[in-house]
């Protein structure tokens, strides 16, 4: 008893103190570091459109001295060659109606391609079965170049085009329902779960839950299909040529490469290049701004 009464008497040790100073008062307006206002260069140089611009220029500039070196205007012709065929060609509205009856055909193929693609991948995602059979599918035809069954096509559905619609729904389908269904199958699971507390089932569950979620790999599909989609249109149509008498875009690269107009030849490739940054700048972009980017779903 003594002892437990001699602990508690004995007088707690007090921890050092820290020595006190004083400091300067500073004023807010220093606080942090002031940055300062960017250059003319700085801000030039922070434009994204400026810079691909300047690339375009150095690749027209580059093209332009080559081929006057070269000299060979059959082999390749000069960029302002190529630019006054271009012009020429939009005036007369040749290349425009070539590139409206290719349009016209894309875009028929690529929304048949993207509904065919959401139904398998619905489908896939609301029974074990659709999901076989989508794997199954997208394994065997995929790696398929849709060019190849053109020749099929032609016997199957003759001259027309159908058969191109064809090869261009053959090569949107699989390309967007693999990005499809693999952004459905990345959807974690307490979304999942949240979507089953509020009853969601079958398409709704698909539709509300899953489609919001796995937009970016959506886009993807999206983006990877009209790629696949505008090549294989020109290619099919420089080896098929006219469809119901309507010449497209390949077509009007390949007549003029019959007749050995190369700047033309060379106008129908920038346009094909144009239309393709179009899309991409104008569609795409957009779509991911509004969206996903908007959304803080992606960067």
């Amino acid at each position: 008893m003594a002892d437990i009464q001699t602990t508690v008497a004995r007088p707690l040790k007090v921890p050092p103190t820290r020595p006190e100073y004083l400091c300067d008062v500073v004023a807010s307006g220093d606080i942090g570091v002031v940055q300062k206002p960017l250059t003319l260069w700085e801000r030039l140089v922070n434009q994204a459109w400026l810079r691909k611009a300047f690339i375009l220029v150095v690749i027209a500039t580059g093209w332009q001295l080559y081929a006057l070196q070269l000299n060979n205007p059959l082999l390749v012709p000069t960029f302002t060659a190529t630019i006054e065929a271009f012009w020429t060609a939009m005036m007369n509205g040749d290349l425009p109606q070539k590139v409206a009856n290719s349009v016209l055909l894309l875009l028929k193929g690529y929304a048949i391609g993207l509904a065919l693609a959401m139904l398998f991948t619905a489908l896939a995602m609301m029974s074990k079965i659709g999901n076989d059979l989508l794997e199954t599918l997208t394994s065997a035809f995929n790696p398929l170049p849709a060019i190849a069954l053109l020749p099929l096509a032609l016997i199957w559905f003759g001259l027309g085009e159908i058969s191109i619609i064809f090869v261009l729904v053959h090569s949107v389908l699989w390309a967007v329902a693999l990005n499809t269904h693999s952004g459905f199958r990345s959807v974690s699971n307490t979304l999942r779960m949240v979507g089953r507390n509020y009853g969601l089932r079958g398409l709704g569950f698909v539709l509300q839950v899953l489609v919001p979620a796995a937009l970016p790999s959506i886009l993807a599909g999206l983006r990877i299909g009209w790629a696949f989609a505008w090549r294989t249109l020109i290619a099919a149509e420089l080896v098929f040529g006219a469809t119901s008498g309507k010449g497209g875009l390949g077509w009007y690269i390949f007549q003029n490469r019959n007749e050995l107009y190369t700047d033309k030849v060379f106008a129908g490739l920038a346009m094909v290049i144009l239309i393709g940054l179009l899309v991409e700048n104008l569609v795409f972009n957009t779509l991911e701004r509004v969206t996903v980017k908007k959304w803080g779903m992606q960067r």
